[in-house]
């Protein structure tokens, strides 16, 4: 039976790609992505690129998020970007990334800060949650998805909650070019949309989506995305191909349709 969830694709660009890049990898895209029906597909370019592609892409059904942002309204950060400045142009905000986890030292607290900020301007986050390879060998997954999750969960409505849309990411998997299984992955994501029942009721559990992030590539998107829990994809390096993106958009319409 088809989800009823809407699937979402997310391309996360990460440091890659000038503004003139990013707007020529756009619009090689936009015309394939444009011929896709039921699958919201989101951008994330580099900040300095969403101005310039937020007015390219006003007229279409594609949307913009960013990789980050900081808590604040405004103040002395220097290198930050606050929320205000980015819902203007933006309907998603990539929080909790295990690389801004792992090399800039975000904690679980960080990452619900962040999340409520966005919330609070109207911004919806893709919450990245995930184990690292040492955690995985321990069997520890469960209690490290548990935990990531509650810190940001347990605050929320379940209105909020629903903003929101989860990345489930093992570190592991990322920019490995070894992805988790397709059961791996749905059970995992099982999990969390289980324990989402208990912190937001089941209803609201049911309805959030939740990605899987990890080497997404269009060889592998299809079982993945045919799993029951795995409304989507959060995708790295694959997303910088034109071609290989369109492909899995349209491997999450077949899947999920």
């Amino acid at each position: 039976m088809p989800s009823p969830r809407l699937p979402i694709i997310a391309g996360n660009w990460k440091m890659h790609t000038t503004p003139d890049e990013a707007m020529v990898l756009a619009e090689d895209m936009l015309d394939d992505l444009e011929s896709i029906e039921a699958v919201e597909i989101v951008l994330c370019p580099p900040t300095i690129s969403l101005v310039p592609l937020a007015e390219m892409l006003s007229d279409t059904a594609v949307l913009l998020g960013a990789q980050n942002m900081f808590w604040a309204d405004s103040g002395a950060y220097t290198g930050e970007i606050a929320p205000a400045m980015l819902a203007p142009y933006c309907r998603y905000v990539i929080l909790g990334h295990s690389e801004r986890r792992t090399l800039f030292g975000e904690t679980d607290e960080i990452v619900t800060r962040k999340v409520q900020a966005a919330l609070a301007h109207g911004l919806r986050p893709i919450v990245c949650v995930g184990e690292n390879l040492q955690e995985n060998q321990a069997h520890e997954r469960a209690a490290v998805l548990d935990r990531q999750v509650r810190a940001v969960f347990a605050g929320l409505s379940p209105a909020q909650a629903q903003s929101c849309v989860i990345a489930y990411e093992p570190l592991w998997a990322i920019g490995s070019g070894h992805a988790a299984t397709a059961l791996d992955a749905q059970l995992a994501i099982y999990g969390i949309r289980d324990l989402l029942g208990y912190l937001v009721g089941p209803a609201t559990a049911a309805a959030i989506r939740i990605q899987y992030g990890g080497s997404v590539t269009a060889a592998n998107a299809a079982d993945l995305l045919a799993q029951p829990d795995i409304d989507g994809a959060l995708v790295g390096g694959a997303s910088l191909k034109a071609a290989d993106f369109v492909r899995i958009c349209a491997l999450a319409q077949q899947a999920k349709h």
